[in-house]
């Protein structure tokens, strides 16, 4: 910075600057030269004086702050300033917000849950009278939600690892749960009416129950029964804000087009329907239609459950009106009284499908999972031709997919087969790491691209450490058998076994499991080595069918996983549907069992070895230093145990190998397809070694 230091220099400047205010100031202008620099000034005169001058002064005001996406902003319900979301508390007196509905129907409510006010988080503190009204700008966009990360839901379980979505999830999540109905109806007779119950309803738009299913428990889910967890759409449409805009609140229509071809508007939405959705839900017979419309089916389904059981159960009809609270009326157009506890819960169902208006995108098969638990609990007649899951890959809530929910996650050793991202990363970097829980398969768990591409994959290397190629197998079948292949081997016994006698008890054995369709295997039979095979014996290598059926998905639908019994018959008289197949054998086919039956087919042939293998097992084991035979579960792992229902722990190198075995079998419903030859030949060998006769048998 640089100082005046003439005298003369700063008397013009400050002259200069009184000059300037003079002609643009209205008020009056003093100027004065201070004391000092006058006597440094070498004048004959010096005159000090204020001037007075009247101006007009011309003020250009400065653009008011552009505020982002106000504009998005005002075109959506939370701008709706008199919508009856946030005008109903108009008439009260005094007109302000209730602390049970501020969080979700005022900004100074859900500020006040946020604690982002000061006050305690996770509740609100005090009625509000709004300043505003609607969801503003501060609302969700303050130094609390920032850093949010997650969400408690009405069940009392916290959904955590989000993102920017849990300020959504806050207010659309519902205000009721699997608990709150259980707490309600506990200690009750679920058939007897009581008029301390009530009609419990969710609230509305409560698409995060919806869309993290039994994770959250929004839903009334029976006991006994497993449900869908959270709906893990493709990535970067996963969550609220990744298909709705976060201002407009509309969905993201235009990035849709890639995988559903045909939408144009939301509206186009409901007519959705992809390839893991291959079952008839409502039972109308429509495959084609969207899964919007089968939950419709559904619901129509189960509001006549509702009325015939409410008129033959408690004496009255029951009239469900949308737009009318209670929503629920008897036939004289009253509040419904008296409920049973099974009319709560098949009631409340009913509106957690009818208040979230996306649930077919949000979570459609958790709700259909839910309805059609509901009209079986009323009436199981009316359940009849009805579906409630989808086929294998796509089950969610099966245990197969269910089984680490209480875990959180899907450890390395299993998330390749056993979840959505697992079989992918394996594809492409050889690795298997822990993966997020999902609902079975999703189209990228096979597919590289929105165009439906199969992934590549260049070979399978099976337990046994065999490998096989594109050259010995079709595309799509090698994509199939990395997870189709078993997680043990003939090899895993043989090493376990070592040297060691084979009738003695052995040291550090236990059962070794195959783990389940293991049809890969099968087919390749002792190329890859799938079963224990005996020392000097040998076996029938891969399975070679027809050429049209000759891969896994030549013979299996892709997504249904049904095997095409219209190609079957072509060659196989009298197969007309899938139980026909266990009828095939080819012409004079030895009697491989030696039950005496040379009409039944190789799958007979096949299980009537595995019933004897099973029966010369627990004869063989109940001889072993005078332990109690041995019992097979096949529900129940570890699958083997003694006669007190504890685990099997007494084993000998032969009833190891034997146990092996009599699972693989079991486990490869298929076997007798894939290659009956070589299971019946293991069987054969099994029995056998372990002193069974085979007289009567004939090994393949």
């Amino acid at each position: 910075m640089r100082t005046l230091k003439n005298p003369i220099i700063l008397l013009l400047v400050l002259v200069g600057t009184a000059i300037l205010l003079i002609g643009c100031s209205p008020e009056t202008v003093e100027v004065e030269v201070p004391v000092e620099v006058i006597k440094e000034v070498e004048v004959t005169r010096v005159v000090t004086e204020v001037v007075e001058v009247e101006v007009e002064t011309v003020i250009t005001p400065e653009p008011a702050p552009e505020v982002p996406f106000e504009a998005l902003w005002a075109s959506s319900g939370h701008a709706k300033a008199d919508a009856e979301a946030f005008r109903h508390w108009d008439e009260d007196d005094p007109a302000v917000v209730s602390t049970r509905c501020g969080k979700c129907h005022s900004p100074e409510g859900y500020l006040d849950f946020l604690g982002a006010d000061g006050s305690e988080a996770g509740v609100v503190d005090v009625e509000h009278t709004p300043t505003q009204f609607g969801i503003t700008c501060v609302a969700c966009h303050n130094e609390v939600t920032v850093a949010k990360t997650s969400v408690v839901m009405p069940s009392g379980i916290e959904l955590t690892g989000l993102g920017d979505e849990s300020r959504c999830m806050e207010c659309h999540q519902g205000r009721a749960s699997k608990v709150s109905v259980d707490e309600a109806i506990a200690g009750l007779d679920l058939d007897t009416p009581s008029e301390d119950l009530g009609f419990i309803n969710i609230h509305y738009y409560a698409a995060t129950a919806t869309k993290y299913g039994t994770f959250a428990k929004g839903g009334y889910e029976y006991d006994g029964m497993t449900y869908d967890g959270n709906f893990a759409h493709v990535e970067g449409y996963d969550t609220c804000i990744g298909c709705h805009d976060p201002h407009t609140l509309e969905v993201k229509v235009d990035t849709c087009v890639g995988c559903h071809e045909g939408v144009e508007t939301a509206e186009d939405f409901k007519d959705v329907r992809m390839a893991g959705s291959l079952v008839d839900y409502d039972g109308d017979g429509d495959m084609s239609e969207g899964i919007y419309y089968e939950i419709q089916g559904l619901k129509e389904i189960l509001a006549t459950a509702m009325s015939e059981y409410s008129v033959a159960t408690l004496g009255k009809g029951l009239v469900y009106d949308p737009n009318a609270y209670p929503y629920f009326f008897d036939d004289a157009g009253e509040r419904f009284s008296g409920w049973s506890p099974r009319l709560v819960q098949a009631s409340y169902n009913y509106q957690v499908a009818s208040k979230d208006t996306g649930a077919h995108a949000h979570g459609g098969k958790y709700i259909i999972q839910l309805l059609y638990d509901s009209i079986m609990d009323l009436n199981p007649d009316m359940a009849a031709g009805l579906r409630r899951i989808d086929h294998g890959h796509f089950a969610g809530s099966e245990e197969a997919f269910r089984h680490w929910d209480e875990d959180g996650e899907v450890p390395g050793r299993c998330s390749k087969c056993h979840s959505a991202e697992g079989l992918p990363l394996f594809i492409e970097q050889g690795v298997t790491i822990n993966q997020h829980v999902s609902n079975g398969f999703k189209c990228a768990t096979c597919h590289s691209d929105s165009e439906y591409t199969l992934y590549e994959v260049g070979s399978v290397t099976f337990p046994s450490g065999a490998t096989v190629d594109a050259e010995a197998a079709d595309a799509q079948s090698l994509v199939c058998m990395n997870c189709h292949q078993g997680r043990a081997s003939g090899e895993s016994i043989a090493g376990a076994i070592g040297d060691q006698a084979v009738d003695a008890l052995g040291e550090g054995l236990r059962f070794v499991n195959v783990h389940y369709f293991a049809a890969g295997a099968t087919r390749y039979g002792t190329d890859v080595t799938g079963m224990y095979e005996f020392p000097g014996k040998t076996y029938a290598g891969y399975f070679e069918h027809v050429p049209k059926a000759d891969g896994c998905t030549e013979c299996h639908s892709a997504h249904q996983l049904e095997v095409k019994v219209s190609v079957c018959a072509d060659c196989h008289e009298g197969v007309e549907t899938h139980d026909d197949l266990y009828a095939i054998r080819l012409d004079e086919t030895p009697d491989y069992d030696g039950d005496g039956d040379t009409a039944e087919g190789v799958y007979g042939e096949l299980m009537g070895m595995n019933e004897m293998l099973y029966a010369t097992m627990q004869a063989y084991s109940a001889g072993i230093d005078g332990v109690d035979g041995i019992v097979y579960n096949s529900h129940a792992y570890p699958y083997f145990f003694n006669e007190a229902g504890d685990r099997y722990s007494t084993w000998t190198p032969n009833l190891v190998a034997a146990a092996y075995n009599f699972q693989y079998a079991s486990k490869d419903p298929g076997a007798f397809a894939h290659n009956g030859t070589y299971v019946m030949q293991a069987l054969y060998d099994t029995i056998e070694a372990l002193g069974g006769d085979v007289s009567a048998m004939t090994r393949p």
